[in-house]
């Protein structure tokens, strides 16, 4: 059996990459491919717990206590969501994934980007994305959406200027690799966004490759 489709979605707060996963995955749903929609930090009952501790507003949380959060919730994501979902040849859309990592907690916090590499690499036995959908926004206006949302989780309620070097980062590792990144403008309309969304998806689909995108 082919190894599965495995699309991660990443970006700033406020980009709206969650509503447009599930617009893909809804839209897949509609052609029977039956995607794993899962998330980061969380996926499975260990690291949904793990979650509750990361975002907790209330809690004071080192930044390397933060990052090793992720890996252990990263590790178990991997081994039991991701890795046997794509064994089975199925079409796995997450919530941020370990370039999440890099750019909030690298870029971010400022924790070594070598050791942040070499950790992400480790929790995922080497495991990475065939594509990631970076949506990208400027801070001050994701985070204007983000409040207009409600109350804050942790990383949300941190200062702008951690938020630029997130979006830096971000935009880093997407200039690095650019066959398996794709930029998207998160300022467009959300409908514009699906529409590129799936411009970039359907060549992939198993039963799409070498065929024209849907209008």
């Amino acid at each position: 059996m082919a190894r599965g489709l495995f699309v991660a979605f990443e970006g700033p707060e406020g980009g709206g990459k969650s509503t447009q996963l599930l617009r893909l995955a809804a839209r897949l749903q509609t052609d029977a491919l039956d995607p794993i929609v899962t998330r980061e930090p969380g996926g499975t009952p260990a690291a949904d717990r793990i979650r509750d501790v990361i975002l907790d507003a209330e809690l004071r949380v080192d930044p390397l206590t933060e990052l090793l959060l992720y890996a252990a919730s990263r590790a178990q994501h991997v081994r039991e969501v991701i890795a046997p979902a794509l064994e089975e040849g199925r079409i796995v859309l997450t919530d941020r994934f370990a370039a999440a990592s890099v750019a909030y907690q690298g870029y971010g916090r400022g924790i070594d980007l070598a050791f942040v590499r070499s950790l992400n690499e480790r929790v995922t036995d080497g495991l990475a994305p065939d594509l990631t959908l970076l949506f990208d926004l400027d801070p001050e206006v994701g985070l204007a959406r983000v409040h207009e949302r409600g109350t804050l989780d942790r990383l949300e309620g941190a200062d702008v200027a951690f938020h630029v070097r997130v979006r830096e980062g971000f935009l880093a590792q997407a200039e690095a690799d650019p066959e398996r990144w794709l930029v998207l403008d998160a300022g467009d309309g959300p409908g514009a966004l699906e529409s590129q969304v799936w411009d970039a998806i359907a060549p992939l689909l198993p039963s799409r490759q070498g065929a024209a995108s849907p209008p």
